[in-house]
This record gives C-alpha cells, structure tokens and sequence, in this order.
C-alpha cells in the first residue's frame, strides 16, 4: 500500500500508519512532487503529473498494482491516479479530500491561495493548525504541532504555491468520469472536518460505484497523525477485504 501525503507536508505524516499497518501489508511512503526530498513540480503542473510521479515510484520499486491511500491533496492524486492508470490500482481510500466544494467554500481556499502566493507558505500556517486539530490534541502534543508548523513554513515556495493551487482549484477533477472506477474504494473524513466535510465524502463515493463511506466521529482533518488507531482500524479490514476479493477474482480466471 502506498501513502500519499497532503499539501505542505511530506511523507513523515504516516508515523502511526506505518507502525500500525507494517505487520499486515508493505507500506511505502514518499514525498510529494514540490515537498520533502522530491523534485519541484513544473509550473504547469496538472494532478496527471502528481499522478504519473506515484506510477513512477511503482516502476522503480517493481510492484505492478498497489493499494493507494491519499489524504486530503493526496486523495486527488489519488483519485487522478485511479483514471489515469487504473491497471496499477489495487485498492483506493481517500481520506479528508474535497470534492464539489460550495462558491462559499471555494472562495476561502482561493483566498489562501492568493496569501501563499503574496506571502509564502508561512501565510496562513497558525490559521491551518487550528483547523486541522482538535484543542485537545494541541495542548497535549505540543511538540508534535509544533514538527509539523515547521515542515509547512519550510516548503518551497513555488513548490508549495503549485501544489495548493491545483488543490485549491481541482475539486471537481474529471468528476464525470469517476463512474469508471472499478477498485474497491473507501471514502472518509471526520465529522468536525471543516474543509473536507462529511457531505463531501458522500458526495463523491456516490460518483464511484460501489464506494463505502465512513466519518469517523468527532474527529477533524488530521485524523489520521490525531487519531492513527482509529484511522487505522478503519483501514485495515477495508483493505483486507479488498486483497480477497482480487485473489477470489484472480481464482475465478484461473
């Protein structure tokens, strides 16, 4: 299974996924075009590009299909992934992603697009914190919150204004053609996700046939580094059930 980050931070974000999941499947993590040790994207970058970095790491590592995990802008890598290179895709879950955001929701992420672009990745660093995390967790991870402002006010500019751009601006990325997804997929966000709502997450596995939906309750958008057991006993039987239903397929062929 592979795990896509989301815009401003890097591989380093699936601690709690790796230790929770490395005993039941071959979990990779990498960075992002823009982020980490990854290259800089062209200023032209589209999500095919995002998309076409994740099959070349498979080239490179030899592994023909995988399970692909994105959260929030890795969810529509992930998403761009899946109908661009669909032969590749095991199994696909999209966690805290957007999907048909309203003219109210769109005009916000836009605004914090036009900040990164006048004032970099630090412009509204305290402001995505504070939605990202419950309280609770600020206060009793300090250090933690503390690890992952900086990973955001250490982005490349231009790595990090290309990226949030296509994040802020592809919601509805070739939403038409969602119905040919055939992988099994799982949709899900936190139930006190203000950008990635729980309407979304609806939304779009209605677009995917045969997509499963779960909001996990009282949680926010970084679900996933907030609440890793969580997150990961959600995934875990998901992704199981969908290696059976490929080896039951494969059998039936055979």
């Amino acid at each position: 299974m592979v795990l896509i980050h989301g815009v401003g931070l890097n591989q380093h974000m699936w601690g709690g996924q790796v230790v929770g999941l490395a005993g039941h499947f071959q979990v990779i993590t990498y960075d992002m075009l823009g982020h980490g040790d990854s290259a800089l994207p062209p200023p032209d970058a589209s999500l095919e590009t995002y998309a076409a970095q994740l099959q070349e790491l498979l080239d490179h590592l030899s592994i023909e299909r995988a399970a692909v995990v994105g959260f929030s802008m890795g969810g529509l890598v992930a998403r761009a992934f899946a109908l661009e290179f669909p032969e590749r895709l095991r199994a696909m879950v999209v966690l805290n992603s957007v999907f048909d955001r309203s003219p109210e929701q769109r005009a916000g992420v836009v605004a914090r697009t036009q900040q990164v672009a006048e004032f970099g990745p630090d412009a509204n660093v305290e402001a995505a914190l504070a939605r990202w995390f419950s309280l609770e967790y600020q206060a009793a991870s300090a250090a933690q919150i503390q690890a992952i402002r900086q990973v955001l006010s250490g982005n490349h500019p231009q790595g990090y204004l290309t990226t949030y751009a296509l994040f802020a601006t592809q919601d509805m990325y070739r939403a038409d053609e969602l119905g040919g997804i055939t992988a099994p997929t799982l949709v899900a966000t936190g139930e006190l996700d203000p950008g990635s709502t729980p309407e979304m997450a609806r939304q779009l596995a209605a677009r995917i046939p045969g997509a499963q939906v779960q909001i996990l309750e009282e949680q926010r958008h970084m679900m996933a580094v907030e609440s890793p057991r969580l997150v990961n006993q959600m995934l875990l039987p998901f992704l199981a059930n969908a290696n059976r239903l490929e080896h039951q397929a494969k059998g039936n062929v055979a």
